[in-house]
């Protein structure tokens, strides 16, 4: 099959197998590269097959050495149609691991269910030694309550009042273009259901799911993952329904720890920076504020993709001798570098000097349109897209 990419809006519909798995085989040479960190030896990952999560599962078998469990939702290849990103991603990440005699186990299925919570505690209960590095990195838009059986849904609004703002739309023809959007507010329904599918809940079942099993180690950590931004994005991030979602996972790690403090377990809610994914994409205002932040952090020299941010924080702040930069609420602050002040200052100069005129120059939208494309292992060199590969990659082990 050729492949192509097809985008409707913030979506790309198809990926390609050769180029994600060239992304995967360059983010694991990368951490190969790194100085080994002295880290964590069985670690599982829910939400393992792309971004930031993906990343923490390279970090963690070719940084650290460890055995790794991943857990995410993808959709399969079929006759029909390539599988998504995630799909192939896992397939390279499992090929690579095995091949360098690192255990690994994965699972396609729904995080959220008690099944896969089971299917995770019988492969932990038949490895050693136990589960020491938990990441909760899942994003998805819906959630099935598995107590009660419902169903719910996401909404990114902002709160109290309609938010209106500029923002960037990519365009594979022209690179991209300015808008305008405007949102209405939430209500208590919208911002309750947001709290339910990506507040902390989940994650507090998976920690008391694997310590009832008795198959977390002594001394575990556990680290979920939120984002800030700046005051161009606090309406639709930290002031809209998002940030009543994250405020949530403040409070179930705050509740881990005090569950877990006699046998020395501890969990964290790390802010990192930000990168081109999936779900920002699709976030009223944040591509043209990364579009500017790219730009300004890598004049800088400041930039990071998510292999190098992930390597970061498992080598300076979760796995390191030094003290731990910790924000007035308690979360490991990453994005130190994107919101230091002098990268922060010409953001906003940018930010009111920007439009039509000026967009590449001032943003870097050519870099975000790759970082984009690249999400589904296109706008690679080293990639012929106009070949026929095997896009059922991955079927024979499923």
């Amino acid at each position: 099959m050729v492949i192509k990419p097809r985008v409707r809006g913030f979506i790309c519909t198809t990926a390609h197998p050769v180029g994600c798995r060239a992304n995967v085989t360059d983010a694991i040479q990368y951490a190969r590269a790194q100085p080994v960190v002295d880290g964590p030896r069985n670690v599982l990952v829910v939400g393992s097959s792309t971004g930031y999560g993906l990343a923490s599962r390279i970090v963690a078998a070719f940084a650290c050495g460890a055995s790794t469990i991943g857990v995410a939702l993808d959709r399969q290849p079929t006759d029909r149609g390539p599988g998504t990103a995630g799909w192939y991603n896992t397939v390279a990440f499992d090929a690579a691991a095995k091949e360098a005699g690192l255990a690994t186990r994965s699972i396609n299925d729904d995080a959220f269910s008690v099944e896969v919570k089971d299917q995770v505690v019988d492969i932990a209960q038949q490895t050693q030694p136990k589960i020491d590095l938990v990441v909760y990195s899942l994003a998805s838009p819906v959630r099935v309550d598995p107590v009660t059986g419902t169903r719910y849904r996401s909404t990114i609004k902002p709160l109290g009042q309609p938010f209106v703002a500029r923002t960037l739309t990519p365009d594979l023809a022209s690179g991209g273009k300015l808008s305008h959007v405007e949102l209405q507010p939430a209500d208590a329904e919208e911002t309750a259901a947001t709290v339910k599918v990506m507040g902390g809940e989940d994650w507090e079942m998976w920690i008391d799911a694997l310590a009832t099993a008795g198959v977390l180690a002594p001394n575990f950590r556990t680290v979920a993952f939120t984002y800030l931004g700046n005051e161009l994005t606090e309406p639709i991030y930290r002031g809209g329904t998002l940030g009543k979602a994250k405020e949530d996972l403040d409070r179930a790690a705050k509740q881990i720890s005090r569950a877990h403090e006699t046998t020395g377990g501890k969990a964290d809610v790390a802010v990192l920076k930000a990168v081109v994914t999936q779900a920002s994409t699709a976030i009223p205002v944040v591509p043209l504020y990364f579009s500017i932040l790219f730009k300004v952090m890598k004049a800088q020299g400041t930039h990071e993709d998510c292999i190098e941010h992930i390597y970061r924080m498992f080598g300076e702040q979760l796995y390191s001798t030094s003290e731990q930069r910790l924000d007035e609420v308690g979360r490991i602050r990453m994005d130190n570098w994107e919101l230091a002040d002098e990268i922060q200052a010409e953001v906003r100069k940018r930010w009111d000097q920007i439009d039509e005129s000026n967009l590449a120059e001032l943003a870097d939208v050519a870099g975000f349109n790759h970082d984009f494309l690249h999400l589904f292992g296109f706008d690679r060199e080293d990639v012929d897209y106009d070949a026929d590969v095997n896009h059922m990659l991955g079927m024979d082990v499923v």
